[in-house]
């Protein structure tokens, strides 16, 4: 498929803009020209080369902050107080590249442990694992491209990107501003494409490796038709789980546990989703939730008085609704929501005490809703919380050390926030999901060390 795709605005569905959809003989050609550069080392670019390009490319995108947060707010539906945020964010992250590349060293391998390998020297160094395609997803359409994109060029990796068709307006101004910061062209390629194109492009044996974020079903299938020898990293979501004990300070979690859970209208995979309370407090906690849920102003994501925007299409709308009107029929209390406002725009929802089977309590909803469930005994909520095929990030809020570390323990997650919500991340941090939540970790350093790969020399003496 080629031709252009409009991108339209999710509250009213105006329209923002348009980019050039490829073909598989665009993608095909950009697989061509990134193989070549990746076969050719004497056209790689040394590392104070590409330090440069990347300082450059922080410099301008500070210099568009408020162009590319209003630009996020437009095309994804992301509140524009949280845009700039972002923005933020992704200046950081390509700083952090920055910062990496003088990270990226092997290491000397000692050689006479025994006497077979004595009268010899070894070391290892690092190069780059070869041509990056990147997948990514539309709910940090400016941050999650450049924790794809800028390790890929920091460790020397030709790369080709295919934003989500919701939001590429961000991924291509970022493909743009590295261009223009004197990455040359075939270096990293804009790939806007259908489904069917993209599945070629990488599933390639030109592939050396291949970021994901997105869809459990869509991420595990690709990974089972990647040609041999190309690495991946998945990143999916989950149904985060937040434990609350009697000791807590209710006041104080409460507003964390909005923004963790009504943050970009619950459209994140790490957003806080289901609350386990002590039974005797549930009922008390589920209402001041709801008290602050009710006062969140939704509508159009580009008035900075706006607190949560649009779901990303209309049709997100109709399965939440959906979702929670199951719920409801089967027993769940609404105590605040439970309706949608408009076309695309969904109120903010507190559940209490939804089915253990109703798909709220079991599926990412990925959409404004907290449900909120009493626990007789905190093994009972552990052995809830981990019921699902799930693994991401999870949460505790106790003032007793015990109960945070038993948490940190008995929690299957690859992250524990103690005493903050689910959705908590700094861009350095490790950032994974296990079991169907994903697969290897993100996080910009740890990105860079999956794009690279050790050589090894050995010299006698």
């Amino acid at each position: 498929m080629s031709g252009v795709l409009e991108v339209p605005n999710p509250f009213d569905l105006t329209r923002v803009g348009s980019v050039e959809l490829s073909g598989w003989d665009d993608t095909d050609a950009m697989l061509d020209a990134a193989y070549a550069l990746y076969r050719n080392r004497d056209r790689w670019l040394p590392a104070y080369k590409r330090i440069e390009i990347l300082k450059e490319t922080a410099r301008l995108m500070s210099g568009r902050a408020e162009e590319l947060a209003l630009l996020i707010a437009s095309e994804g539906g992301k509140p524009l107080v949280d845009a700039r945020v972002e923005v933020a964010r992704a200046i950081d992250g390509v700083e952090l590249c920055v910062h990496g590349i003088g990270q990226m060293s092997g290491r000397e391998i000692p050689m006479d442990l025994t006497e077979a390998g004595s009268g010899r020297i070894a070391f290892t160094q690092k190069e780059p694992i070869g041509v990056v395609v990147a997948a990514s997803a539309f709910n940090h359409p400016l941050n999650l491209i450049v924790h794809q994109v800028a390790p890929a060029v920091a460790t020397g990796c030709p790369v080709i990107v295919k934003p989500a068709l919701d939001t590429p307006l961000s991924c291509e101004a970022f493909v743009d501003i590295l261009h223009q910061a004197g990455l040359p062209q075939d270096w990293c390629r804009f790939a806007a494409c259908d489904n069917e194109t993209a599945e070629q492009m990488i599933t390639d044996p030109r592939v050396g490796f291949f970021s994901f974020i997105g869809s459990a079903r869509v991420g595990w299938m690709l990974r089972s038709k990647l040609a041999p020898g190309t690495r991946c990293a998945l990143e999916h979501g989950g149904a985060a789980p937040v434990i609350v004990d009697e000791t807590v300070d209710i006041d104080t979690m409460i507003p964390l546990l909005t923004k963790g859970g009504f943050y970009h209208s619950g459209q994140v995979c790490v957003s806080v989703q289901r609350v386990f309370a002590a039974a005797a407090m549930a009922a008390d906690i589920a209402q001041k939730l709801a008290n602050a849920a009710a006062a969140l102003k939704v509508g159009d994501a580009r008035d900075p008085n706006v607190d949560c925007g649009p779901l990303i299409r209309p049709a997100e709308v109709d399965r939440v609704e959906e979702w929670v009107d199951e719920a409801v029929q089967a027993g769940a209390a609404v105590l605040t929501g439970g309706k949608r406002l408009g076309p695309t725009t969904y109120a903010p929802t507190v559940l209490l005490n939804p089915p253990a089977d109703a798909r709220v309590s079991t599926t990412e909803i990925f959409g404004p809703v907290i449900c909120v469930y009493g626990y007789d005994s905190l093994e009972d909520a552990y052995q809830v919380a981990n019921s699902l095929p799930f693994a991401f990030q999870s949460a505790v809020f106790t003032k007793s050390l015990d109960t945070a570390m038993q948490a940190i323990q008995q929690l299957d997650a690859t992250a524990v926030m103690v005493n903050d919500h689910t959705a908590f991340r700094v861009d350095w941090m490790p950032f994974a999901g296990r079991r169907q939540s994903g697969y290897n970790t993100g996080g910009i350093g740890y990105t860079m060390k999956d794009m690279l790969q050790d050589k090894m020399a050995v010299i006698r003496l």
